[in-house]
């Protein structure tokens, strides 16, 4: 995770994620990079719009937990009744985000 967290924190930071700036990064917070793990991470992005994916994955999360408080409201209900229906769109929301994010 800390790759991909490198190349957000280079994006909210206005900079190209290159190899280079990723490694930097990396050093920087003390972790040992891995050259191949970083050129398929600058591969994967070229071409993704990272704003429109981070909306996109933003969206998605939004029901999630929009869900979590009325969940917590209907805790006298059985939890069988509520999970299913929760957890299918959760899960299914937060994969098209994800593959959205990282193409």
């Amino acid at each position: 995770m800390e790759y991909i967290y490198s190349a957000m924190v280079l994006y909210s930071a206005g900079k190209d994620i290159t190899e280079d700036a990723i490694n930097a990064v990396l050093t920087a917070a003390g972790v040992e990079a891995d050259a191949a793990k970083i050129k398929a991470l600058v591969a994967s992005l070229d071409g993704v719009d990272i704003k429109e994916a981070i909306a996109s994955a933003a969206v998605c999360a939004a029901p999630a937990a929009a869900a979590a408080p009325a969940a917590a409201a209907t805790a006298d209900a059985p939890a069988k009744e509520a999970e299913p229906e929760e957890e299918a769109v959760s899960e299914e929301e937060a994969a098209a985000g994800l593959s959205a994010l990282f193409g």
